[in-house]
């Protein structure tokens, strides 16, 4: 029963009287834009502040042996968190959020608007070779999700302000609006009518503006364009994406092996394991210490001279060949480097990675062709930011999201022609082998993946044992006629499904194959059930997503397809008609208008 004198829930009922749903709606993505903003600022004021009060005193003409220390106490520390205290897991932010959309109904635990937070923090302020922002985009969907729950929202309002969340997120960390609101389309890639991108847009520019107020109206990445960009550069500008698309599957692909690789260990052998990588790597390539945003602010001011600050290999900063060279392995082991930090314990996202190698590529595409007497001049600065959208495009397969990101948190509006043919390029490269981004490839394995596709994605709202029908009456091969009559007169159905001792499905007895014979007493001690028993045209197993279950309906043709488990024991039956009406019955509960 509901406490009359409870405030809140007074608040409610009046709410429900005088409010409708689509306004109030209006107000609430206003408190998650403030609320996504706050958690931004706070998790950028708190890993700047470590990282400053750690490196403060580092000499910049040696190694650094403290590197080797930082990151283990920050993923040690971050692994015991979320292991003792958060005991669950928290780790790829973007692809938890899909996972929510697609099979939890927009539900995210309570714990996910701080425990990303508290985690990334430690992780990275201590040099784990991540970026913040997955964890916030976590956190500012969580706190979508749990405002709209507080609030007695439906579920279809309940995934909007997840989305609210997550633009709230990317607008607040990077002061990016436009880019907020791009990202969860193409992204989150939630279904969206015009209805509903004005709550889309409230928080975007909410925690933007927020953000504004606080850390000042610059853009994130101090860049003057101080050459023009000329339309003879185009050529060049296309092949870059290309480069960045192939650099995008290579970091989808070896991010994906490493971390299934990494999953076959037990705890405490990976932390070691990754411990050790994330160190030894940090140590010979500073740069990799953290977000790594010092080094895209110096590359997109065409300042590279320092890059191999407090490391051994100070002495060859004055080399033409030998920064090239230091870049190049960084940009192959970037991709380690981010594995192992998540991998033993650590809490952070690829967004970061992806603009760092971005950048780090662009600069060496242009450095290197700069080198060679017979290519046009093009400009490093423009290269490295140019780089920047076509990795993070190729990588998320959001060559839009790429576009106005890197704009907004650079200003570099007039670059816009070519950032966004870089981005196109990229991500067509990457497309001709990925279908999927790094955050949906985890659940299109398993066709848990939510698309814009609508067939698709009310089938993926499905679930096997939802649709599975149980009533059918079992026989067994060494049955007599004379049996099967008797389980056929207590049955409503027309087909029975053999089985052997161990439950295994051997086959199917179709009441029209034996209704010549059914009738005739003489007969029923004559045959057995395995003489007039017949195939099955297929079999379902139990993990088999939907789409491929409806994929099998169309290649046999049939209406009535038996389910088994994993080792072919019997389980029931999935007819045609009982999966269209589970199919109409979500499209009206998930995707009806506004």
């Amino acid at each position: 029963m509901i406490k009359k004198d409870n405030l809140f829930y007074k608040f409610l009922i009046w709410r429900e009287k005088r409010i409708k749903e689509k306004h109030f709606l209006l107000f609430v993505s206003f408190l998650v834009g403030i609320c996504t903003a706050a958690s931004a600022i706070v998790l950028k004021q708190l890993i700047h502040l470590i990282q400053s009060v750690l490196t403060r005193n580092m000499d910049v003409s040696e190694a650094n042996y403290l590197l080797l220390l930082y990151p283990v106490i920050g993923i040690l520390l971050a692994g015991l968190f979320v292991k003792y205290i958060v005991r669950d897991d928290i780790s790829h932010g973007v692809t938890k959020i899909l996972y929510a959309i697609s099979q939890r109904k927009s539900r995210i635990k309570p714990h996910n608007m701080w425990s990303s937070l508290a985690a990334s923090t430690v992780t990275i302020g201590l040099g784990g070779s991540v970026g913040a922002e997955a964890p916030i985009v976590l956190t500012g969907a969580a706190i979508g999700s749990n405002l709209g729950r507080l609030f007695r929202m439906e579920q279809k309002t309940l995934m909007l302000l997840v989305g609210c969340g997550a633009a709230g997120a990317i607008a607040g960390i990077f002061k990016a609006p436009i880019a907020g609101l791009v990202f969860v389309i193409e992204v989150l890639m939630l279904d969206l009518t015009m209805t509903s991108v004005m709550p889309l847009l409230i928080s975007s520019v909410t925690a933007a503006t927020v953000s504004y107020i606080f850390t000042g109206t610059e853009a994130m990445f101090k860049f003057s364009q101080t050459e023009v960009f000329e339309i003879g550069r185009i050529p060049y500008v296309l092949l870059l994406g290309v480069f960045c698309g192939l650099l995008s599957l290579y970091v989808t692909r070896m991010m994906i092996k490493v971390e299934g690789a990494l999953g076959k260990w037990v705890y405490w052998k990976k932390f070691i394991l990754c411990a050790l990588i994330l160190s030894i790597l940090i140590f010979l390539f500073p740069p990799m210490y953290g977000e790594g945003y010092d080094t895209i602010g110096s590359l997109l001011n065409g300042q590279y001279m320092h890059i191999m600050n407090k490391s051994l290999f100070y002495g060859m900063n004055t080399s033409y060949w030998g920064v090239l060279i230091f870049l190049l392995l960084i940009l192959l082991a970037k991709v380690f480097a981010s594995s192992a930090t998540n991998g033993g314990g650590g809490c952070g996202g690829i967004f970061a990675p992806s603009l760092y190698m971005g950048c780090i590529l662009g600069f060496m595409f242009a450095h290197t062709s700069n080198y060679f007497d017979f290519t046009a001049y093009v400009s490093e600065k423009n290269f490295a930011l140019l780089g920047m959208a076509g990795v993070m495009s190729g990588v998320m397969h959001a060559p839009l999201t790429g576009v106005f990101l890197i704009a907004e948190l650079t200003g570099g509006y007039d670059l816009f022609l070519p950032l966004m043919m870089v981005s196109i390029s990229s991500y067509l490269t990457i497309l001709m082998f990925e279908p999927h981004s790094i955050y949906s490839m985890r659940l299109a394995q398993k066709g848990k993946l939510l698309t814009h596709h609508k067939d698709k994605a009310v089938l993926t709202l499905l679930h096997i044992d939802g649709v599975i029908e149980k009533d059918f009456q079992t026989v067994y091969p060494d049955m007599t006629l004379g049996d099967v009559v008797k389980v056929i007169a207590k049955s409503g159905r027309n087909t029975f499904p053999v089985i052997n001792k161990e439950g295994l499905l051997l086959g199917v007895v179709q009441l029209d194959n034996i209704r010549n014979i059914m009738f005739r007493p003489e007969l029923y001690e004559r045959f057995r059930v395995s003489k007039f028993m017949v195939s099955v045209p297929a079999k379902i197993v139990t993990n088999t997503p939907m789409e491929k279950v409806m994929q099998l309906f169309d290649d046999t043709k049939a209406w009535n397809l038996p389910v088994v488990d994993e080792e072919g024991r019997y389980i029931g039956f999935m007819s045609k008609s009982k999966i269209f009406n589970s199919y109409r019955e979500i499209l009206v509960d998930n995707f009806s208008g506004d």
